[in-house]
Parts: structure tokens; sequence; C-alpha cells
């Protein structure tokens, strides 16, 4: 079976972090890193060239394929800021209706900045997808 490409790696948070062009994105993604560091209680690694992940988990599919991935995380993408809530979203819509200007995908959370999204709200779903998390797969 083929092996993830994003695979954890000692890269430098911190490094990445500051290398992102936008001073507006690098400033968000420094305030999702300190969200992320207190709602885990987990310290960032690096995924890849391009996610800031906290914590781990081990998944198994049903054809058999199985590996670990990060409990949440967030990327600075060009386009928007990338936070991955890995419970998705089925048990949040009241949190969403709450949250500001954002669109979802499965398991991804898109933002453009963070002055658009009510932070306490969004501190709240990563808090409660870590927990989700915890507990499903314990």
């Amino acid at each position: 079976m083929a092996e993830l490409k994003t695979q954890p790696n000692e890269q430098n948070v911190e490094d990445f972090l500051n290398a992102v062009e936008s001073e507006t994105k690098r400033q968000d993604s420094f305030t999702i890193l300190e969200l992320m560091k207190q709602e885990t209680g987990a310290e960032p690694i690096m995924w890849g060239d391009s996610i800031v992940g906290f914590g781990t988990y081990k998944y198994k599919y049903a054809s058999g394929r199985e590996g670990e991935w990060l409990v949440t995380g967030f990327s600075p993408r060009k386009q928007n800021l990338t936070l991955y809530i890995m419970s998705g979203f089925d048990e949040y819509d009241n949190l969403l209706n709450k949250l500001g200007k954002h669109s979802t995908g499965k398991s991804c959370l898109y933002i453009k900045k963070l002055e658009d999204v009510d932070q306490d709200v969004l501190r709240e779903l990563v808090s409660k997808s870590v927990e989700h998390m915890k507990e499903t797969n314990a």
C-alpha cells in the first residue's frame, strides 16, 4: 500500500509561519497556533511542508488501510486559512452559524482572516472537535 505523502517532520513551525508572505495571515497563523496549543495541550509539529498539526490518532479504513493523522491543525494557504477539524462538522451547526464568514469542506474550515470570525466560537469548535477525536480514538 502506498504511504501518505504528508508525514510529520522536523521542520521548524515558527520558521514556517514567519515565512508566510501576508502580514495579516502570518499574524493570524500565530494566533491560531496559540489557540490550538491551548486547546490540545500538544506541541505543534509540521506535517509535510505546509500543515501545522497537533496530536495524532490512528485510523483504519474498512479496506484495511491504516495510518496516523493529526487530531487538529491548520495551514496558511494562499487563498485562505485552512483549519483541520477532523471530527467533521455534522454536530456543529449551531457553532458554525455563530462563527462568521467561513466555508467548509469535509474536515476543512476555510476562513480568509481571523477578524471575519468570532474567535471564542472558533476556540469552542476546535475544543469540541479535539474532545470528540480523543473520545472516539482512545
